[in-house]
């Protein structure tokens, strides 16, 4: 059980946060969704009055989360210490980060990331900040549903290397325990950790993964150099119905994405649900 009858959930209104919310009421523990657009709250069928506050507003933030003891975000993590500054002295927290922070190629999003754990670390409260590799199976989730859409409309899929720098993606029902896990440890001092799904697999094994369960034809994997793969997505932006692939996206296929998640299993003793199961319940 969750020693807290409340947690304020910053970004309740995302997918990981939804997600969340819905868990945390199902464990009999009170929400406080603090988000910065009603609407989407709203759209979430939850019933909780929102707290409104943009993150950058130190006075709003500070009126949303006015005594609240247990804090948990799932918004960037740059925002770690604009959030620890916020709440209460006594108040713990538990953040979503993201091992992107590990890329070769820092961008704007791994250095918020660094950034945020840089400031709970500094700041000596007790915390966590929970770093996901690629994120899966939550509701309206784009990584493995825009790969079908691409699927089921190319004859082949061209790949950096063919497809073999190594992924070991999370699923978001794993992500959900992983904070209901950190939330019922004994508060303690500020500490990081890696959350990934139970081993790395080559990225042209994912994709072949993700169509199976989609029930589509065996795929064709073409080796690709990656500039020119980033001069096509440059292109297809103008093809109707293509989905959008980032130019930042084909270069990070070139990169292993592969975590020891031993300290997962011994701190928060999760052991993750393999990739077959979580694309199963995708695909129905």
């Amino acid at each position: 059980m969750i020693p807290h009858d409340e947690v304020a959930l910053i970004g309740a209104a995302g997918r990981s946060g939804v997600a969340l919310a819905r868990a945390l009421r199902a464990d009999g523990v009170a929400v406080r969704p603090v988000v910065r657009n009603a609407e989407r709250w709203a759209s979430s069928g939850l019933p909780e009055p929102p707290h409104l506050a943009d993150l950058r507003d130190a006075s709003a933030l500070q009126a949303a989360l006015a005594g609240a003891m247990c804090v948990v975000s799932c918004a960037h993590a740059r925002h770690a210490g604009a959030i620890i500054a916020a709440a209460a002295p006594e108040a713990r927290f538990v953040f979503l980060g993201s091992t992107r922070k590990f890329s070769h190629w820092l961008d704007e999003h791994g250095r918020g990331v660094l950034a945020g754990e840089a400031a709970l670390l500094r700041s000596g409260r007790a915390g966590m900040m929970l770093h996901p590799t690629m994120i899966y199976g939550a509701q309206g989730e784009d990584n493995v549903q825009r790969l079908a859409r691409l699927l089921r409309r190319l004859p082949l899929v061209p790949l950096p290397g063919g497809g073999r720098a190594l992924v070991q993606p999370i699923h978001q029902s794993d992500v959900t325990r992983a904070v209901m896990a950190a939330l019922r440890l004994p508060p303690s001092g500020p500490r990081s950790l890696v959350i990934a799904g139970p081993a790395p697999l080559p990225y042209a094994d994912f994709v072949r993964a993700i169509a199976t369960a989609a029930r589509l034809r065996p795929p064709r994997i073409v080796a690709v150099p990656a500039s020119v793969l980033r001069v096509g997505a440059w292109g297809a932006r103008a093809v109707p119905g293509l989905p959008k692939v980032r130019s930042a996206e084909i270069r990070r296929l070139l990169e292993d994405k592969a975590f020891d998640i031993a300290p997962m299993r011994d701190v928060l003793g999760i052991d993750p649900i393999g990739l077959d199961q979580g694309l199963a319940g995708m695909f129905p």
